[in-house]
């Protein structure tokens, strides 16, 4: 089950990890994504601060950390097609994994 923030980013727990991404509502409100950027591996976030930023032609936003933790994963496949967040933003758009 998603759980869904204010800001429009969610957050599904499994196996210990919390995969993070936007809402197909935050997609859709964007536009056409231009540019998405996400920590390395490594980085320790803080739920409620910024992890990211993600920028269409439309606006500029910050990607807002659900959880404490370290990202374990950063999906790569988000750096050459902005599409994956349109076409399955609570499946293959994840963005950030956090352990």
């Amino acid at each position: 089950m998603n759980k869904i923030a204010k800001t429009h980013e969610w957050a599904r727990f499994e196996d210990g990890v919390v995969s993070v991404g936007i809402t197909p509502y935050a997609v859709e409100a964007l536009g056409d994504v231009v540019f998405v950027e996400l920590p390395e591996v490594g980085t320790v976030v803080t739920a409620g601060e910024a992890f990211g930023e993600i920028e269409s032609v439309k606006a500029a936003s910050e990607l807002i950390a659900p959880c404490d933790g370290e990202v374990v994963a950063v999906n790569s496949e988000l750096e050459g097609d902005f599409d994956i967040l349109k076409a399955d933003a609570y499946g293959e758009g994840w963005m950030i994994r956090i352990q």
